[in-house]
């Protein structure tokens, strides 16, 4: 009889639970997980099994692997609110690699408190997802298997404070944020620099999404500081049940050098159209481009710096609720020979296969 009442006990510890938080208010605390495996083949076949630096998901190359797996805990209350998530895969071995011990496999950890007992006025702080972009880190979500460039090359997560309110209707949200940095953490040694962001999204019907998102700030020391101003632009268009459009424009500039007025500029146009034949089936062609000249984010070490464009046609089919199986074919192509192949030749395209499977619960 005690083991069963154990067991009830500890059941009751992981399932939503119904309470009354420190200001007497209904709450809740729920866990959740996600885990996605794949393969990716890398017709170029690198030696050392995996895919151009610029690619921080599905990177590594001819062999099964985990991109990403995290469980998370989540506390909603009226007025407070906080998220707590630890993961492990490749994804966060790429994208965490320059943060310290720990930090590395926090996937997120945010608190927030509602500021106003009527309106929807909240202030969150600590590591969140990024407030730039139309892709995250859940691949389930996103429309394509694989990550855009310009996904893959703006942050996915930041650090900070963020000041954030929605309208009553939900049609409209505002946010100022103060930041750690670019994709940071933890800042970058000697640096003093506070970053800034901003974010506008309206959604004027429910087919409709419309967003503009800022970052400025030093992602450099001070001594050799070089402000760095982005603009992300995108427009999310359900046409009908079947057919969507998702159209995205990222422009940057950075400082040439300290104290100088001119910058260093790159550019990113994208566009997504997916169909959806059948309830379990979606199926999404992207384009796309990316200009960064001087290597500002991507540094290639050629004449033309890095000017390349990308195709994709993706599959999926919702095997489960919660189990989704996704198939893509991708190519890449550059002006300059960037792309590494197996006898450490340089090669102007790339392509790659890519299936994944994904779990959620």
């Amino acid at each position: 009889m005690k083991k069963i009442l154990l067991a009830a006990s500890a059941l009751a510890c992981f399932q939503v639970a119904r309470a009354q938080d420190s200001t007497g208010t209904a709450s809740s605390f729920t866990i959740s997980g996600y885990v996605e495996a794949y393969y990716n083949h890398d017709f170029n076949r690198p030696q050392n099994n995996t895919a151009p630096s610029f690619l921080y998901n599905f990177n590594r190359t001819g062999e099964v692997n985990l991109n990403l797996g995290f469980i998370r805990g989540a506390y909603a209350g009226d007025r407070v609110r906080a998220n707590l998530a630890l993961g492990v895969g490749t994804y966060m071995n790429a994208n965490y690699a320059a943060e310290p011990g720990v930090l590395r496999n926090i996937y997120e950890a945010n608190a927030g408190i509602k500021l106003s007992k009527k309106a929807e006025l909240w202030l969150d702080a600590g590591i969140m997802p990024s407030h730039i972009g139309f892709e995250g880190a859940i691949g389930k979500d996103n429309w394509a298997l694989t990550r855009s460039l310009v996904a893959e090359n703006s942050p996915y997560f930041e650090s900070g404070a963020k000041l954030n309110y929605t309208t009553g209707d939900g049609k409209l949200y505002l946010a100022a944020l103060y930041l750690n940095g670019w994709q940071r953490i933890q800042r970058v040694d000697g640096n003093s620099t506070p970053a800034f962001g901003t974010q506008v999204t309206w959604k004027p019907t429910g087919a409709v999404t419309l967003n503009y998102s800022t970052f400025i700030g030093n992602d450099k020391p001070d001594s050799v500081r070089q402000m760095r101003y982005y603009h992300n632009v995108y427009g999310i268009f359900q046409l009908s049940p079947k057919w969507g459009i998702t159209a995205g424009f990222d422009y940057g500039a950075e400082q040439k050098e300290k104290g100088s007025s001119a910058k260093n500029t790159w550019f990113v146009p994208v566009m997504i159209v997916r169909y959806s034949p059948a309830a379990k089936v979606n199926v999404a062609l992207r384009g796309e481009y990316f200009q960064d000249k001087k290597g500002v984010i991507i540094s290639t070490g050629t004449p033309g710096g890095f000017k390349t464009w990308g195709f994709s046609a993706n599959f999926d089919y919702a095997v489960l609720p919660q189990v989704l199986w996704r198939l893509e074919a991708r190519t890449l192509g550059s002006k300059d020979a960037i792309f590494r192949e197996r006898d450490e030749s340089m090669n102007k395209r790339n392509t790659f296969v890519t299936t994944s499977l994904a779990l959620s619960f």
